[in-house]
């Protein structure tokens, strides 16, 4: 009996790949062991990212909330701290949008918290 090596899964997922290797530069968009490599490269820096993201808007939060507290004679750790001292459950997320796009609003706070 011939071997039977079902081939139609075969071509399924090479399809899959090749069709996330679209739009790539050069042999990594039509060569397979090529594109195989570059996507699941590109898988990896996909998943690694998804968390570098968390930390980067972070940051990026604590450094719009930094220069809105500075603004009214607080570092960001006073600030932070005495946020925390009197309960008042706005987290970076929020405080960061405040203080960029509501001064009005952020100074309230901050005049809360003094």
């Amino acid at each position: 009996m011939p071997r039977s090596v079902n081939s139609v899964a075969s071509r399924a997922r090479r399809k899959k790949v090749m069709k996330q290797a679209k739009g790539y530069f050069g042999r990594r968009k039509n060569v397979w062991t090529v594109a195989k490599n570059a996507v699941e490269k590109a898988m990896l820096y996909a998943y690694r990212d998804r968390r570098n993201k968390k930390r980067t808007f972070r940051s990026l939060w604590i450094t719009r909330i930094n220069a809105g507290a500075r603004l009214h004679g607080m570092s960001y750790s006073q600030f932070m701290g005495k946020v925390k001292a009197n309960n008042i459950d706005l987290n970076r997320k929020v405080l960061a949008d405040l203080a960029m796009n509501h001064p009005d609003a952020f100074k309230a706070v901050v005049d809360k918290v003094k």
